[in-house]
């Protein structure tokens, strides 16, 4: 079934929200049937007999991709099993995050698959509230973001023949007193904090973050101006022993090739969880929630059944992302590659003549 590329133009958001240009690619194409394969006949598992996809093709479901690795992936996972097992056309279209949700209350998106609801509440719950979309289901679990440095720093590494460089350290307040260590190269009155990607809701917690805890007289907030550029900057700090001090998130494939130690900060507080208090309290620990149009219950039940039951573990989502990283390979290209290994995770979203569809398709 022919996938569509989508461009959605400028749109007009809440005042909060800058109109946003969103992009659309292709969720995974199935690869090149085998000639000695037959595509109506029995398949998959030993009994039983391939059906066809149901004819569902004039309707469109469209996911959102949001440009961090995580949701990319699912949002082309999702697409192709809609596609190939249930027989709906899909489209996957970049958008900002924030855009994206305001996008399913505008009826130009269906499906955000990495919502973290509890850091982008405000504008979850004013979507919600619409009745134009609604909570599906957990995506994976946990999430969770915070302000990192190499644990070599304070614990040392005897391994690598590294002293802690910290040793009395104990939570978010010290860092004053260590900014020296990540001093700024371009301006060596003040340390370095690397802030999270452009464009993101943390840029702006995080400058907040720093002026609440007193620190923006010791450290500069830099910005990395892309993910690759922000985990590259920690990986060559790691693999040379060397401080760092930013803003990362997990689950990641950095996180797996190196060992950072989360700063304590102030336990979350919704009351201080704000622009006035200055967000000075770690940021909550959250799920991957599905986030979805409710439309979906009458244009495409069964597939917004399939949303429900969507859920990856942890600790597959860091080997999918740790994979992601080292093979080079787009997301969409590694869709084949997760439904072949990772089987017993996906088949029990799906009824059993959906799955054998997909599972013969790779």
């Amino acid at each position: 079934m022919m996938r569509h590329l989508r461009v959605i133009g400028a749109m007009t958001l809440a005042a909060t929200l800058v109109a946003g240009l969103v992009v659309g690619c292709t969720p995974a194409s199935p690869p090149d049937a085998d000639p000695g394969t037959s595509t109506d006949e029995e398949e998959g598992s030993d009994d039983v007999i391939l059906s066809p996809a149901p004819d569902n093709k004039s309707e469109t479901i469209v996911f959102a991709d949001v440009s961090w690795a995580a949701s990319t992936f699912m949002s082309n996972l999702a697409a192709y099993i809609v596609d190939i097992g249930y027989g709906y056309t899909t489209e996957v279209t970049t958008a900002a995050n924030v855009v994206a949700l305001k996008s399913i209350e505008t009826g130009d998106i269906d499906v955000h698959m990495d919502v973290e609801i509890r850091s982008i509440g405000e504008v979850y719950q004013e979507v919600v509230d619409t009745g134009k979309a609604e909570a599906l289901g957990v995506s994976y679990t946990p999430v969770w973001q915070g302000w990192l440095v190499p644990r070599y720093m304070i614990e040392g590494d005897a391994e690598r023949g590294i002293e802690p460089s910290m040793p009395d350290f104990d939570d978010v307040f010290d860092l004053a007193e260590y900014w020296e260590l990540f001093q700024d190269p371009e301006d060596e009155s003040k340390g370095r904090f690397f802030n999270c990607v452009p464009g993101w809701q943390c840029e702006k917690m995080n400058k907040l973050k720093i002026q609440a805890y007193g620190l923006d007289e010791y450290f500069n907030v830099v910005s990395p101006g892309s993910d690759a550029a922000l985990s590259a900057s920690m990986v060559a700090a790691f693999d040379k022993g060397e401080p760092w001090f930013g803003y990362y998130w997990s689950p990641s494939w950095v996180l797996g090739i190196t060992d950072m130690y989360r700063i304590p900060e102030p336990e979350f507080d919704e009351d201080l969880w704000n622009e006035e208090a200055g967000f000075a309290c770690a940021y909550s620990v959250d799920d991957g929630n599905i986030v979805g149009a409710t439309s979906l219950r009458e244009r495409a039940p069964e597939v917004r059944e399939f949303l429900l039951a969507f859920n990856i573990p942890v600790e597959v989502m860091n080997e999918l992302l740790l994979y992601l990283h080292e093979s080079g390979k787009d997301a969409n290209e590694v869709v084949p590659w997760f439904l072949t290994r990772y089987e017993d995770v996906w088949r029990d979203w799906l009824p059993t003549d959906v799955a054998e569809r997909v599972k013969a398709s790779v």
